[in-house]
């Protein structure tokens, strides 16, 4: 029996004076016990069709079809029956816990919040349920992280407070929107089985939104691929993965980083290199803020990148991953001795180290966040020509527009600002910032998390490109196995602040030494080894 059933759905919002049809047409259903995943890239109308079917759209929404939850016509629900609905029967799980939790209010507040509204459960009853909750979710020490706030949990902790939450009121469908995309792949893996786990002892239908056909391979019992608001392909997941028939369903199918990078030629001079270098971040006391201990970011890192080489850095957030790169570039203080272009940089400060800048260059992994949006994407990319100076007989916009074109950006666009590009094109942007300046080393932190699939293949054969012509040194950070085996020709793992693995790439991916790398490659392909 069908309990979600969603027939010819027409989503359009109200823009500028215009209509602007988001979802058009779609219909599905999710059966009881089952999981139906919805999938496709950003702006397919995946999110749209998901809060259509508890009414959670803005009042500019025009909405047209029929949705019925075990066979009541939603929309007719009178306001009342409808909050009851949403928590009690239908609850939601979203992509960025941080964002959706209240940094205001402690773990055990936002969960009891829930169990009052629906429940009218309050004092110890409501403490205990909430005990309950945590530990099905798997958080340690329950008792203890109540009164915990939203910063002070890791990212695979939150989402399991998010999921602690969605599940307080004994929901029988669980509507979960991207809900492992921000986290390590270690995390995404405990995510996705602990959802798997809950579905079976709870008896719950999920409804599963994603832009990664890796994650519908492994959970989903139905598939429906979205595109521009229609769904052109569902069915049996293994139907769909086996023998897909739409273009656009082959095209998801095939987006993923293969191939590896040019070698490396043999006279290449090296860029940077680092000796036992460790980053430790005191912790003060008291009115003299006397040291009482250290947090221990890096411990003793040995490295060297040459021209036209990539080394990649893995592990989980918060195993000193980027806080290496930071000191490399010395951005932040660190012991041990750093080198750049055969150069001992450890003691440079000011304007010789600022002539430096030019050819250390870094690109962040939201290119939304780091962009900013009073700026035009040529003033942004021109940026660092006023701090570092134009090349002789250049002007500007010629500089912008031949660097524009080499990312694969219309020069014409130059004059538009963030929020009128696509996440990819935005990425690219950034990528045309550090690249204006012809730097010899560009540190790439996660810069294709946050895109679809397609989008990062794009965006890791365009950082090849560039380097096979530029020769460029990459230090590419990044919590995604596929893309690091794509890029890298050497691989540093990290966990905890130590490098407990490193080595050619090859290596490592078919025949890591440590229970860690392992557990990685585990995580990522479903091997020990890949």
């Amino acid at each position: 029996m069908n309990q979600l059933e969603v027939k010819d759905l027409r989503v359009s919002f109200a823009q500028d004076g215009r209509l602007i049809e988001a979802v058009k047409g779609v219909s599905f259903s999710v059966a009881r016990g089952e999981t139906v995943a919805l999938v496709g890239e950003s702006g397919s109308g995946k999110s749209v069709t998901a809060l259509s079917t508890v009414r959670l759209l803005a009042d500019n929404a025009t909405v047209s079809g029929t949705i019925s939850w075990q066979g009541r016509d939603i929309a007719k629900l009178p306001e009342a029956d409808l909050r009851r609905m949403r928590g009690d029967d239908i609850s939601f799980i979203f992509q960025e816990p941080m964002t959706s939790l209240n940094p205001l209010h402690t773990i055990g507040r936002q969960i009891t919040e829930s169990l009052e509204l629906h429940q009218g459960l309050r004092g110890a009853k409501a403490r205990a349920r909430v005990v309950e909750l945590l530990t099905k979710v798997g958080i340690r020490d329950p008792e203890s992280r109540l009164d915990a706030w939203p910063h002070q949990l890791s990212g695979g902790q939150r989402q399991r407070v998010m999921i602690a939450m969605a599940l307080a009121n004994g929901p029988e469908l669980l509507i979960a929107d991207e809900p492992t995309t921000a986290l390590d792949v270690t995390i995404q893996a405990q995510i996705l089985e602990l959802l798997a786990d809950l579905k079976r002892s709870e008896g719950l239908s999920l409804l599963f939104i994603t832009h990664d056909l890796n994650i519908v391979r492994r959970i989903a019992d139905r598939v429906c691929v979205m595109q521009n608001g229609v769904i052109v392909e569902q069915g049996p997941a293994r139907e769909v993965f086996a023998n897909p028939q739409h273009p656009y369903t082959k095209k998801l199918l095939a987006a993923e980083a293969v191939g590896s990078p040019d070698p490396v030629p043999q006279a290449a001079p090296q860029v940077v290199a680092a000796d036992q270098l460790k980053v430790w971040f005191p912790i003060t006391k008291g009115f003299f803020k006397r040291v009482v201990g250290h947090v221990k970011a890096v411990n003793s890192a040995t490295i060297s990148v040459r021209a036209g080489e990539t080394l990649g850095i893995v592990g989980e957030s918060g195993s000193g991953k980027t806080t290496l790169a930071l000191a490399l570039m010395r951005l932040i203080g660190s012991e041990g001795a750093v080198s750049f272009m055969g150069r001992d940089i450890s003691g440079l400060k000011g304007a010789a180290l600022r002539d430096l800048r030019r050819d250390m260059q870094i690109v962040f992994q939201d290119p939304f966040g780091s962009l900013s949006p009073r700026m035009t994407a040529a003033q942004i990319i021109a940026e660092g020509l006023g701090v570092h100076g134009l090349e002789p007989g250049r002007n500007r916009d010629e500089m912008v527009a031949d660097i524009m074109q080499e990312v694969g950006l219309d020069p014409a666009m130059m004059t538009r600002y963030p929020h009128e590009f696509s996440g990819g094109q935005r990425q690219r942007i950034a990528i045309a910032r550090a690249m204006i300046l012809r730097p010899k080393l560009v540190v790439l932190d996660e810069p294709t998390s946050a895109l679809d699939m397609t989008v990062q293949v794009q965006i890791v054969e365009l950082l090849r490109n560039l380097q096979r012509k530029w020769g460029l040194a990459y230090i590419f950070i990044s919590h995604d196995l596929r893309v690091i085996r794509a890029m890298s020709h050497k691989v540093l793992v990290m966990r905890a602040g130590d490098v407990i693995e490193a080595g050619e790439t090859r290596q490592i991916f078919e025949a890591p030494e440590t229970d860690y790398t392992r557990a990685l490659m585990q995580a990522a392909f479903g091997v020990k080894g890949a």
